[in-house]
């Protein structure tokens, strides 16, 4: 969430800001309900402190012998009308409230001005696509040959967008995830976790999938308790670890490494990527998260996403790296860079990870703080998150890279501890 007083004070600017993001800051109704904000306040504090006076006069009136039930009908009126103020006052600031937790966040200044991903930049490239002298089939034949990738199964229990692992591909898709893990925590030093996959409502507004995005959610409606949410990513269950805290500024950076499964409806992925596991409801993801004093949240950057490219580069899959522009970040990110690993069915590079500096936008919906040292006051800390990688796309990219005439798959170099030393699967 944007900080309220900046948004008071500069409107006109951060729309302005907001606009190279294609989000249409409503001004006019922002100002008016500041105008009608301060009007109310205003009066109830008018109110409060003449109805302060009335009630000391009353005890003087009454030192005098004086009949007080005037006073005491003016004074129960004016405490009618404060109730009333109170409560409309509520009103306003909640919808300002809600205006404000639908409003993304700001670019960072570095960030390339576009409207949609036309408008990204190729930061860097690594690795060369291998070129075949045979025709290459696309994951879903690979897998669907030895009956290892099955979604007509998965379709029976589950419908559209689901996949069932068997024999090798399973393990391989368990290796790559385990491979993942135990190079965060050893090379990179991330503390591993394991999160709930259900989590409230306040998780998600904390990290900004609400109230904006909750048809992309898969929501678990309970009577008499609060409903749960199936986690989107790891990074809700994981940057709200420090939700409501004040931490120590001795303890930063933190930074956690989770492998979990992640839940999406796909609410606006209608037609797209319908063959195979690019775009499923669920999938497994191996997920970072930084929590950083704020001086040091773009050099944080910079480093999750080295942490990103060295699972890449393990793997020998060649990938490119984006710089996201203003019309094609997350909701929550002031700046992002896209990893895209090089998939050769498709002649192109698709998206396997997103690392994302969000400054103190979800860190002010959290109220998660650190105490400044200096100062000796708590102040909002910065958040970051990124897939270290996609496991389904990342065995999609394995599967096609590493594929062999006959069909059979070679196994990465790095992988063959995890996979029983195993050269080759099929």
């Amino acid at each position: 969430m944007l900080d309220a007083k900046l948004v008071r004070t500069q409107p006109r600017e951060i729309a302005e800001r907001l606009a190279t993001r294609g989000f249409e800051l409503d001004v006019a109704r922002l100002e008016s309900l500041e105008n009608q904000r301060k009007s109310v306040q205003t009066r109830t504090e008018q109110l409060q402190a003449e109805r302060n006076a009335r009630s000391k006069s009353i005890g003087q009136a009454k030192q005098r012998g004086e009949d007080i039930s005037p006073l005491l009908a003016d004074v129960d009126r004016m405490g009618t009308e404060l109730e009333e103020g109170k409560r409309e006052l509520e009103s306003i600031q909640a919808e300002l409230d809600n205006l404000l937790l639908n409003i993304p966040n700001l670019p960072h200044e570095s960030v390339p001005v576009g409207a949609d991903e036309e408008g990204n930049v190729e930061v860097r490239r690594w690795g060369t696509p291998r070129r075949f002298d045979f025709e290459v089939k696309d994951h879903v034949a690979l897998g669907e040959q030895h009956g290892w990738l099955d979604f007509e199964t998965a379709a029976k229990l589950s419908g559209a967008r689901f996949a069932l692992l068997r024999g090798p591909i399973a393990r391989l898709h368990r290796a790559l995830a385990q491979f993942m893990i135990n190079l965060h925590v050893t090379d990179h030093g991330y503390e591993e976790a394991y999160t709930p996959y259900l989590v409230q409502a306040p998780a998600l507004l904390g990290t900004g999938q609400l109230p904006k995005f909750e048809e992309d959610l898969f929501k678990i409606s309970r009577e008499n308790e609060a409903d749960f949410y199936l986690i989107p990513t790891a990074e809700v269950s994981l940057t709200n670890i420090v939700a409501g805290e004040i931490v120590d500024a001795k303890q930063l950076p933190i930074k956690f490494v989770a492998h979990t499964p992640c839940f999406r409806s796909e609410a606006g992925a209608s037609g797209r990527d319908t063959r195979g596991m690019i775009r499923q409801h669920q999938f497994d993801k191996v997920e970072m998260v930084q929590i950083v004093e704020p001086s040091k949240s773009f050099e944080a950057l910079e480093a999750m996403t080295g942490n990103a490219e060295r699972v890449l580069q393990l793997l020998e899959l060649p990938y490119r790296v984006l710089a996201l522009c203003t019309g094609d970040m997350g909701f929550s990110a002031t700046k992002t860079y896209d990893l895209e690993v090089w998939v050769p069915s498709q002649d192109k590079f698709r998206e396997i990870s997103s690392c994302s500096n969000c400054g103190d936008f979800q860190a002010r919906r959290m109220q998660a703080r650190y105490r400044n040292p200096e100062t000796g006051k708590p102040e909002l800390v910065h958040t970051l998150n990124g897939s270290g990688l996609a496991v389904g796309r990342t065995l999609v990219a394995v599967l096609e890279n590493y594929q062999q005439a006959d069909g059979s798959i070679r196994v990465p170099e790095v992988l063959k501890p995890y996979m029983g030393g195993l050269d080759v699967i099929g």
